[in-house]
């Protein structure tokens, strides 16, 4: 039985209702420099995913590719759309917190987190090893994290990052599920560039919450869609 990815979920609920609720009681210049801290780790820990690639070319082309497809397909417009109606929806029914960001600045952070959430290297490789193995261990520790941070961005976010939960648990059980049979197709080549294309997404997303540089995270999601068949293909055709 899967419990890692719902124990994910109820931690990044769990937290967004918790910070939301303490947004108003914390000091402002608390709340502004907590929330780009996060971005850090992110970084950090796309770091450590990228140097497992096997194959430069193929992450490069995974981003580039990927970038095009969420582009063509207005991924993070239509993203955004959703969290706007979201937050809303959210807002006639729950408090804001106080000093409330602009819709613009709002969405900036929405969308950013959202990977963060829901594409990360962790999450993915987690879901997909509890899913062959029923080891849970890797997404119960990825949610003591998630925790914070989901408390840290509520606190500037309000209750709408605990909608995030929702696409996190869904996509986390569909990779678990999935992994039965996708994991016996690939290699440790096609798995370490998938890694690596997942931890591009996470030094973007970690630019995007420091504030450093906006990067469309969202528009790269495809790239984890492409990145073990382009690998595939590279080492069969170019090696």
């Amino acid at each position: 039985m899967l419990i890692g990815p719902y124990v994910n979920g109820g931690a990044t609920l769990i937290g967004a209702v918790a910070g939301a609720m303490l947004a108003n009681h914390l000091p402002e210049r608390l709340r502004t420099s907590l929330t780009p801290f996060f971005g850090i780790p992110s970084m950090v820990m796309a770091v450590v995913m990228i140097m497992k690639l096997s194959h430069l070319q193929v992450v490069v082309l995974s981003g580039i590719v990927g970038l095009i497809i969420g582009e063509l397909i207005y991924l993070e417009k239509g993203i955004g759309r959703l969290a706007s109606s979201t937050r809303g929806i959210v807002d006639r029914l729950l408090p804001a917190p106080k000093g409330e960001m602009t819709q613009e600045q709002f969405l900036e952070k929405f969308v950013a987190i959202t990977v963060l959430f829901c594409a990360s290297g962790t999450g993915i490789f987690g879901a997909m090893h509890e899913g062959m193995t029923g080891d849970s261990s890797i997404l119960v520790t990825k949610s003591i994290l998630d925790f914070f941070t989901a408390m840290i961005f509520a606190t500037a976010l309000g209750y709408s990052v605990a909608v995030i939960c929702v696409p996190q648990v869904l996509i986390q059980l569909a990779l678990a599920f999935s992994a039965v049979l996708i994991v016996p197709l690939t290699t440790p080549a096609m798995q370490a560039d998938f890694s690596a294309v997942g931890g591009l997404l996470m030094l973007a997303t970690g630019f995007r919450i420091c504030g450093i540089k906006p990067f469309p995270v969202a528009n790269l999601i495809p790239a984890l869609v492409i990145a073990m068949p382009l690998s595939a293909l590279w080492t069969t055709y170019i090696g």
